[in-house]
């Protein structure tokens, strides 16, 4: 077994020369700490001192069904990961971060940095601002520059670039800008094109060490299939080793077929002339800003409330955010009921489950459509909810 160091989210050139060793001269296995990795550790999640031999980086993170885990990386795994990535891209370059390190999006670019060997460029903590970013990207100096992004941020910064001519020169100074975490929406992947940005959309997980489908195309070495139930099969040398002190998730995630591993992703998708399309999660776990929402969760926080016990959680689009929890509460309220209701049931998600779980509209039904099952109509649902205001 190998030790195991924890660093701190906030100090990312602690991180990045933790990561150096882990990767470089076989030092321990690094795990990035945050307030939100020690609320997972105080819900129950067992703590991790050691890892088995080979293992570089842990990710912990949150699985399917709200349920902590925590992803084990080896070495060869982010190395394949930072040399598949490169060569779509055109060839090695300085990054800049301007992800949190303790999601694998971040930590990708610094083991990008590694491969490549170039120190990234750092931006400073606190809320992501456009200026900010585009200062920062200004402080690149090598000839090829790349940075990631989710889709709410590729969106500020093209706000500021519609409006400063100066800021759009320097972003369309990067090579490749990654965007991952969910779908990106026609609208932006259109307007970043039409300021001549070099955008592309990814697809990939803790457990495929990032990113490993460029603009629906697998990376080389990168296999990708669609199974009997229409779910996404991932196999290559990216893929994690599997989740630590959980034999089982492991063994029902990373399957064996015909002497190769592959990862069950819990996403929907298709296969056209080898471009992947993702149709979403297979269960109730969206992506919102690029982090993870159960609306399970949502709803179960939501019918605690008196008044909501029989209300439903969809997801519906957001401009911003791709997609965001919507809440329908049935039966007949008063305007002010209706208001003072709203206000409880926004103000209860936000204190159980965090802003980013917040809904973009709390409305109501007199009765909830049903489908002949007898089950909720939920693409019924989603309609109506997508068309309040």
């Amino acid at each position: 077994m190998n030790s195991v160091l924890v660093c701190d989210a906030a100090a990312p050139l602690q991180v990045f020369e933790a990561l150096w060793n882990a990767l470089t001269a076989e030092g321990p296995a690094v795990l990035v700490r945050d307030a939100r990795a020690t609320r997972l550790v105080g819900a129950g999640e067992a703590e991790i001192t050691e890892v088995p031999v080979g293992t570089a980086l842990v990710i912990q993170t949150s699985g399917s069904t709200g349920t902590p885990k925590s992803v084990a990386l080896s070495a060869a795994a982010l190395r394949a990961s930072a040399a598949q990535a490169h060569e779509r891209l055109g060839g090695p370059g300085q990054w800049l971060l301007a992800l949190p390190l303790t999601y694998i999006a971040g930590m990708s670019v610094l083991v990008r940095s590694i491969d490549a060997d170039q120190g990234p460029v750092l931006m400073p903590s606190g809320p992501f601002d456009a200026r900010t970013f585009v200062k920062s990207a200004a402080e690149l100096t090598a000839e090829r520059r790349y940075t990631a992004l989710v889709p709410v941020q590729l969106s500020r910064v093209i706000e500021l670039a519609e409006e400063d001519p100066e800021a759009t020169e320097v972003i369309r100074r990067f090579n490749g800008i990654l965007i991952g975490g969910q779908a990106l929406e026609a609208d932006l992947r259109s307007r970043a094109h039409d300021l001549g940005f070099t955008v592309f959309e990814t697809y990939g997980s803790s457990e495929t060490a990032g990113g490993c489908v460029y603009n629906g195309v697998p990376l080389a070495g990168v296999e990708v299939e669609i199974d009997e139930s229409g779910e996404i099969l991932i196999s290559g040398p990216q893929l994690a080793t599997g989740y630590l002190l959980d034999d089982q998730r492991t063994a029902d995630t990373f399957q064996n077929k015909n002497g190769k591993i592959w990862y069950h992703t819990g996403d929907a998708g298709v296969l056209d002339n080898g471009v992947l399309t993702v149709l979403g999660r297979r269960d109730r776990v969206i992506i919102s800003g690029g982090l993870k929402v159960d609306l399970d969760a949502v709803e179960a926080s939501v019918r605690r409330i008196s008044d909501c016990f029989g209300a439903l959680v969809i997801h519906i689009p957001d401009s911003e955010w791709g997609v965001r929890p919507a809440v329908v509460v049935p039966g007949e309220f008063s305007s002010e009921q209706q208001d003072a209701l709203r206000g409880e049931v926004y103000d209860t998600i936000v204190a159980e489950l965090g802003r980013v779980a917040a809904p973009k509209t709390v409305c109501f039904m007199s009765e909830i459509p049903r489908l002949s099952s007898g089950k909720p109509d939920l693409v019924a649902l989603a309609d109506y909810a997508a068309g309040q205001k």
